[in-house]
């Protein structure tokens, strides 16, 4: 099964997201801005239309007069050819009172039905109103009408011009044309745009996946390609990681040797004992099978350990899993006393079972070889600063003989017990020693100043 399906369903492709959203906002963007544009440019061009209208017919306003029958006429005549042409296109009509309409030459037998002509009793508006009209067959006309009232007359004239929109419409036409081939083009050059910069853009993804099959290729340690910075971080993580699982590699392999090379002797011992049939053969199986226990159980607490640290991020009280030492303890040695101080808040970074063993060792030696009085502190006051550098301190006293300074170091070897009259296994030391180091913390002895026997130090890595 491919792994797309087994995970779900295919996977969708980056670049096609960032495509399908640039070519998204590109038509969004470009269409709402045409359709702006359009607008703009088309009120404007009416604009200007109307602008001309209101130019003739202030024109004509201020050529009229009052002959002396009351009627209107123009003491001078208008500039523009085409009110003499019929059926030109351009046209005006002056209508008032009972008197009948008069229409420019252009006009020939037509009339123009206007929308203010006033009668008696409406109230009188002299704004220029511009309207279309239709009432022409195959010729839209575009109106501009005002009513006055000329000195020497109480009539209201109402003078119109219209003109046909046919010029107007074609060039409303000519800017849509453009607008829309304009914006075409725009979108498709912003769009190659986008591509070409999502193919750039995620060029050094590619380049990290060459040098990931190049890792697996060519078996090379690490990633050592420039790379942008918005992608150096992954490759920091990668190599970090590629680094990580080689300590892990490093350090099975090193156990493993280690182990097989604690069980060899025991093996043979038992092989040589079992071919030369000696008399003390169960002695020497049950000595040496004790031996490889010891190997095997501390190689599975390291292992253990190091399981759970890969884990993730763990968070654990110390006064908690003190106090459940104790209570473990004080049945094993009930004659001794057991003190616990210190802070009740102090958090290391180490799984619960790994702490409790940890605990559990030091406190049970200092139970077992001391002299009945064990004084455990948690982040010591007397410590001053020591405690301070991100890791937690835990001291571990008792009123014992100590430990020599010569014999402080090789005490944490595999096997070593100084006091061999009790019953131990001589890995509790290097067990506590093994898993600190692997959480990032350590562990050191010296002597109690206020009990005179031996001080454990232990520190740990605070949970963040």
């Amino acid at each position: 099964m491919p792994a797309a399906a087994a995970q779900g369903g295919p996977r969708a492709s980056l670049a096609r997201r960032m495509g399908l959203i640039a070519a998204g906002w590109i038509f969004v963007l470009l269409l709402g801005g045409g359709i702006a544009l359009e607008r703009t440019l088309t009120r404007q061009v009416e604009s200007n239309f109307d602008e001309q209208l209101d130019y003739i017919l202030t024109a004509m306003i201020a050529s009229a007069e009052i002959d002396a029958s009351s009627e209107v006429y123009f003491y001078r005549t208008l500039g523009d050819q085409r009110f003499l042409e019929p059926g030109s296109g351009l046209y005006w009509q002056i209508s008032g009172g009972n008197y009948e309409p008069w229409p420019s030459r252009s006009l020939w037998d037509r009339t123009l039905t206007l929308q203010g002509v006033t009668t008696k009793g409406e109230d009188f508006d002299s704004e220029v109103h511009f309207y279309n009209s239709a009432q022409f067959a195959g010729e839209p006309l575009r109106i501009a009408e005002r009513t006055v009232i000329l000195p020497g007359s109480e009539t209201r004239w109402t003078f119109a011009v219209a003109s046909a929109t046919e010029q107007m419409d074609a060039q409303i036409g000519r800017v849509r044309l453009i607008l829309i081939w304009s914006f075409a083009v725009l979108g498709l050059g912003l769009l190659v745009m986008a591509l070409l910069q999502i193919r750039y853009g995620l060029s050094p993804l590619r380049r990290v996946r060459a040098a990931i099959q190049n890792l697996r290729t060519t078996g090379a340690g690490r990633i050592t390609e420039p790379l942008p910075l918005e992608v150096q971080p992954l490759v920091e993580e990668l190599n970090a990681l590629i680094e990580h699982s080689e300590k892990q590699a490093e350090e099975a392999r090193r156990h493993a040797g280690n182990l097989a090379h604690a069980l060899k002797t025991p093996l043979t011992v038992l092989t040589n004992a079992a071919t030369a049939r000696a008399p003390d053969l169960g002695e020497t199986v049950m000595r040496e099978t004790r031996t490889m226990q010891r190997h095997v159980d501390h190689h599975l607490a390291r292992a253990r350990a190091v399981g759970r640290r890969a884990v993730g991020h763990a968070r654990t009280n110390v006064r908690d899993s003190a106090e459940a030492v104790r209570r473990a303890v004080e049945r094993l040695y009930p004659q001794g006393r057991l003190d616990i101080a210190g802070s009740r808040d102090a958090e290391v970074a180490i799984e619960r079972q790994d702490l409790d063993e940890l605990l559990g060792n030091l406190i049970e030696n200092a139970a077992k070889y001391g002299g009945g009085s064990v004084f455990v502190t948690i982040d010591p006051e007397d410590a001053g600063a020591e405690g301070c550098d991100g890791q937690c301190l835990i001291w571990i006293e008792d009123d014992g003989p100590g430990i020599p300074e010569a014999e402080r170091i090789r005490i944490f070897d595999r096997g070593v017990r100084l006091d061999t009259g009790k019953p131990g296994t001589g890995l509790g030391l290097a067990i506590v020693r093994d898993v600190a180091e692997i959480y990032g913390g350590s562990v050191t002895l010296s002597a109690s100043e206020d009990l005179g026997g031996l001080l454990v130090e232990l520190r740990l890595p605070r949970a963040q």
